[in-house]
């Protein structure tokens, strides 16, 4: 369910993000929001060679992974340079992959001319997922670690 104040939330964020890391040129951020509440923001790395790039919201899910937290919202934003608006970019494919460890529900920024950025569950990107084939129960997912967050 779309909750307006996490999304304009994440979109500052990674607005604030962008504006620091890139302050000229072009700039892109991601951030994830978990269930905890907590916003892990991250960049994709700038390498000379596009074949080791990984996408902007990558570090951002990995930072949730590594603290064991379920990712409810994902958004990816971009800008041509420090005079540009920011745009919303869906997650690719690879992204909307990586996102489905914490199921079908989790809301994406997309790609829509709509002020504030509109947000989506994940299923409403894939309506024919190849997951469906399987029980939900032979699939890698998130579960809740008991032994609390790592460090």
């Amino acid at each position: 369910m779309r909750d307006l104040a996490i999304e304009r939330e994440m979109f500052r964020r990674a607005a604030a993000l962008i504006e620091r890391r890139y302050p000229s040129g072009w700039g892109g951020a991601g951030v994830v929001r978990t269930e905890q509440g907590h916003y892990y923001t991250s960049v994709s790395i700038d390498t000379a060679n596009a074949s080791a790039v990984l996408c902007i919201e990558t570090g951002a899910m990995l930072e949730a992974h590594k603290y064991n937290e379920r990712v409810t919202h994902c958004l990816c934003i971009v800008r041509e340079n420090e005079h540009a608006p920011f745009r919303v970019l869906s997650p690719c494919g690879i992204c909307q992959e990586r996102l489905r460890y914490w199921g079908a529900e989790v809301q994406v920024g997309v790609t829509a001319e709509a002020e504030p950025p509109l947000f989506v569950p994940l299923k409403q990107l894939q309506p024919y997922h190849w997951t469906d084939a399987y029980p939900p129960e032979e699939l890698e997912h998130f579960e809740k670690d008991e032994c609390g967050p790592c460090g």
